[in-house]
């Protein structure tokens, strides 16, 4: 299978260096100094399953050297989705499956509107991994799995392709009939574990433990079940108490990808997580005020260096 992967970070370089491992035609569309030690040194990937070393790999920053691929995986953060969107548009033809792993609700219907409805499906990736230096990611703990599915729910001979695919590469993935689920179920736990892991500078073993930070992130959770339920969508969850287990479940030192970005100071996307949720609240009618707090908190932040 061809593939083009948008975005070489820690999702798009952990799972691309996989399928290309595996013998498929893989090209990292990349740029800056990542991009050119792919292109020098190949890529590199440290996991706790096993590390994998590809001295050379296909990576550019000119879609348009790639030619028609047959599925693109949507892997950069989601304030970057129009300019993936340019990037998608040279490598697409008539059949192309382009797979959103982006964290957010958004992307599908932002895709959708510039790439056509029939070549969308959505995805979530469970990863905890990152750029390590340029060429190298480093992934840690025991998740990396995808789930993504056809937004209709059907179960497409490209869905089931792209599924053959992932299982064939060792790649822990499942082919959901409601990927809408998925997918808020994941932002209903991502979005405030990573809006009160940046706002306090802190692991979610000390907000857990902590009485008020802990009432601040159930509120936040309880706002996000609430904006789902206003929305019509089913998350599959057995209200905040359940979220809060998962949270309790977690290393005490788990942190967070918007947590990195802010000591790092890189931008985030606060806009497209508890931003959203304040967004989308207001077009509902649901009050916001936990994730209002943490979005006026931290928006100053928001586009990298101050």
């Amino acid at each position: 299978m061809k593939i083009g992967i948008i975005g070489a970070g820690g999702v798009g370089g952990f799972f691309g260096a996989k399928l290309a491992k595996s013998g498929h035609d893989v090209t990292f569309i990349q740029r800056g100094p990542h991009l050119q030690a792919m292109q020098r040194n190949g890529l590199k990937v440290e996991s706790e399953s096993g590390d994998i070393e590809l001295p050379t790999v296909l990576a550019t920053d000119d879609p348009r050297r790639v030619g028609l691929v047959d599925v693109v995986l949507v892997t950069v953060k989601s304030g970057q989705t129009d300019e993936a969107i340019a990037l998608i548009k040279p490598m697409m033809g008539q059949n192309t499956a382009v797979i959103t792993l982006q964290n957010g609700v958004e992307n599908e219907c932002r895709l959708m509107a510039k790439l056509g409805e029939s070549s969308v499906l959505g995805g979530v990736a469970y990863i905890l991994s990152l750029i390590k230096s340029p060429g190298v990611i480093q992934q840690t703990g025991p998740m990396a799995r995808l789930e993504f599915g056809e937004l209709d729910g059907t179960r497409s001979r490209r869905a089931l392709n792209f599924l053959e695919v992932c299982e064939n590469a060792s790649i822990e993935a499942t082919l959901s009939d409601n990927i809408q689920q998925n997918i808020w179920k994941k932002f209903v736990f991502l979005c405030p574990h990573n809006g009160m892991t940046s706002l306090t500078r802190s692991s979610i073993g000390k907000i857990r433990d902590d009485r008020d930070c802990r009432s601040l992130l159930e509120g936040a959770v309880h706002e996000l079940l609430l904006l789902a339920e206003a929305k019509g969508i089913s998350v599959g969850l057995n209200g905040t108490s359940e979220v809060m287990k998962m949270y309790d479940s977690m290393p005490h030192a788990m942190t967070s990808s918007m947590h990195y970005d802010v000591l790092h100071k890189k931008p985030l996307e606060l806009d497209w997580l508890n931003g959203a949720v304040v967004r989308l609240g207001k077009e509902v009618g649901i009050s916001t005020p936990v994730n209002s707090f943490i979005y006026a908190a931290l928006k100053l932040l928001k586009d990298g260096a101050v």
